[in-house]
């Protein structure tokens, strides 16, 4: 009964999935104090106002609360230039050297009556007729 769920827990990609996602917790916990402890001081710094949880706007008798959304979206967007400057950039540069670049196949070549570029598989060109051996 358990042998498949083991089977299946047991696999690769499982397995890297839940480092990937211990190791993303942790990075995340990074990420939050340094825009905590670093970045909001900073932006205390220019703009003057560190916290922006207090702030509010009122309609109706009905109180908006944007102070936490408005923390919310400044920390997901230092998040996400910090992921993207310093993991996905960086991994981009090391497959794109890892990676083999191979020539692609030439799809067409010329025809050694009239010098058209016919298909690759062709037996006779399209603008002259004449016969032609096929592509090896």
């Amino acid at each position: 009964m358990f042998a498949g769920f083991r089977k299946f827990v047991i696999r690769g990609n499982v397995l890297d999935l839940a480092v990937a996602v211990v190791i993303g917790a942790a990075f995340g916990a990074v990420v939050t104090a340094l825009v905590k402890d670093l970045i909001t001081p900073l932006i205390a710094a220019v703009g003057g106002k560190p916290d922006f949880s207090a702030l509010s706007f009122t309609i109706n008798n009905s109180k908006f609360l944007i102070g936490d959304f408005i923390n919310a979206l400044i920390s997901f967007i230092i998040i996400a230039l910090v992921v993207y400057f310093f993991v996905v950039t960086p991994m981009n540069r090391i497959m794109e050297r890892l990676t083999p670049t191979v020539p692609a196949a030439p799809k067409t070549r010329a025809c050694p009556e009239c010098l058209s570029q016919i298909p690759v598989a062709a037996h006779r060109c399209a603008f002259c007729t004449a016969a032609v051996a096929a592509a090896s």
